[in-house]
């Protein structure tokens, strides 16, 4: 006897695509739309950019990076020309063309977010139209050690409630409303902490890029229930830099053992006491350090607000990256 079901046209079988936002391309599909983007970047620049234990090569800046800030700054001029007739419709005389252009990237530890924003950053103060390209991270956000320490959170360091998220978005949104000299803390990765007295100063880019973990989190409800203006609603574009949760962390462990034989050697790094143990008893600190900390974070925090981002770029085992997945809606 044959089902009704097998009886039926073989494309009755087939189910409807899902509706999705985005359009996925594939690396070569990709690197065909920089078209002719002169690539303004040697191997020299390239290598000084690329952040440890990132895998990267002019190869990738052309294919990856080049298409992407073209795209970019296409997107500028259109969010220019849109002010432009928004200044028209109120009837305000004059433009917001010194409005910066603010960029969001995003991702996991140790996936590489931090050599996009700066490729992204040397590519896009190339173009003629804006010379002027700051990027700052959100690690000067982070509360200083002693406050985390009595809040309970030196374990989760780098979630979302380790921020001085209200300060953040106040500094976006401060260089977003044109004030001509904003200022933020600044972090040290040696030190594991806040530098004392010292500030990060920005004065009136064309693009800001803020790079971090949680940077396309929304923004936490009020006290009173009302939604409030969270910091990636100051973005123009966004980023989140994509790959599988064990091949990161293979990443982060290699990343680490570098830095136990480089920096952490340094007299006043804060884990300069992996270096006087064993390789493995080091290695046993990153992995339950990635264990309970980072990999939670991510799954939990991170990887949840990859939907809210503008591109996502999609890396494989080896770093490089292989599909991209670009909003259209």
């Amino acid at each position: 006897m044959i089902s009704p079901v097998s009886s039926l046209p073989r494309s009755a079988h087939r189910s409807k695509p899902e509706a999705t936002p985005y359009v996925d391309l594939t690396r070569a599909e990709w690197s065909a739309l920089r078209e002719k983007t002169p690539l303004p970047l040697n191997a020299e620049e390239v290598e000084k950019l690329r952040g440890l234990g990132d895998v990267i090569d002019l190869d990738e800046v052309r294919d990856i990076y080049l298409p992407l800030s073209r795209l970019l700054n296409l997107y500028v001029g259109a969010t220019d020309g849109l002010r432009g007739a928004l200044n028209t419709f109120l009837g305000e005389k004059g433009s917001q063309s010194g409005t910066p252009f603010v960029i969001g990237v995003a991702g996991s530890v140790a996936v590489g977010k931090s050599t996009v924003a700066r490729l992204l950053q040397a590519l896009l103060s190339r173009w003629p139209e804006h010379p002027r390209v700051e990027l700052v991270t959100t690690d000067g956000f982070l509360l200083p050690t002693k406050e985390l320490e009595a809040r309970g959170l030196m374990s989760r360091k780098g979630f979302p409630e380790s921020y001085d998220r209200r300060a953040l978005t106040r500094f976006v949104a401060d260089i977003k409303a044109g004030k001509g000299e904003v200022t933020a803390p600044v972090y040290s990765h040696l030190i594991y902490d806040i530098v004392p007295g010292d500030r990060l100063t920005v004065r009136r880019p064309d693009i800001l890029i803020v790079e971090g973990l949680n940077v396309l989190q929304p923004a936490l409800p009020g006290k009173d229930g009302r939604t409030r203006v969270g910091l990636a609603d100051y973005f123009d574009f966004s980023v989140y830099v994509d790959a599988r949760p064990e091949d990161i962390e293979r990443w982060y462990l290699n990343r680490f053992r570098k830095l136990r034989a480089t920096a952490f050697q340094k007299p006043d790094s804060y884990f300069r006491k992996y270096t006087q143990v064993s390789e493995e008893e080091a290695l046993d600190y990153a992995r339950t350090t990635w264990r309970t900390i980072n990999k939670p974070n991510l799954l939990e925090n991170v990887a949840p607000t990859r939907g809210r981002a503008t591109l996502v770029v999609r890396k494989g085992p080896d770093h490089k990256v292989q599909r991209l997945s670009l909003r259209k809606l």
